[in-house]
């Protein structure tokens, strides 16, 4: 007995799925504008600097966020304790700890447990990164001292209160929740 290719799918055969999707599953996200200009949008962190949510799961414990800086300098010293994924959509980035520069177009992934110095170089006064960050992004100081923490609730709470400052309303965060 011999096995025989499919045939070709026809134009025609491209019908949606008849089924329906598994009870409970969460709706499909999309955002049309990540990089929007719409300043309500993004989040201050320093000066200089903002986080824009794209997705907040707080079930996965992790969050994806867009981070924009308009400065050069030092941005934060950070552990974190899960595993991270960045890609720069513009200008550049590096780690004092190591001797690669991220640059527009670059992916990297952080292993968790690592602690890194993040800085924007000199050059740079526009930088936009898409971060995936498992877990907490622990702040320590030089000798690694804790002096604060970001996890997908402290962002939540962080997104709210700057959606209902800017009119938004704090209930805008759910649009990015999973």
């Amino acid at each position: 007995m011999t096995a025989s290719a499919s045939p070709a799918p026809r134009l025609d055969d491209r019908v949606p799925y008849a089924k329906p999707q598994p009870w409970g599953m969460s709706p499909d996200m999309v955002i049309p504008d990540v990089d929007s200009d719409d300043e309500r949008l993004w989040a201050p962190i320093a000066p200089g600097i903002w986080s824009r949510p794209l997705h907040l799961n707080t079930s996965g414990g992790f969050y994806v966020h867009l981070l924009k800086v308009k400065r050069s300098g030092l941005l934060q010293r950070h552990r974190h304790s899960g595993m991270v994924h960045a890609y720069v959509l513009r200008g550049k980035w590096l780690y004092l700890e190591h001797d690669w520069v991220a640059e527009a177009g670059g992916y990297v992934f952080e292993p968790p447990g690592e602690t890194h110095t993040l800085v924007v170089p000199d050059d740079c006064q526009d930088m936009v990164t898409m971060f995936t960050v498992h877990g907490a992004l622990m702040y320590v100081d030089t000798q690694g001292n804790a002096t604060g923490y970001d996890d997908v609730f402290t962002r939540i709470e962080k997104y709210r209160a700057h959606f209902e400052n800017v009119g938004l309303g704090a209930d805008y965060v759910k649009n990015f929740m999973r």
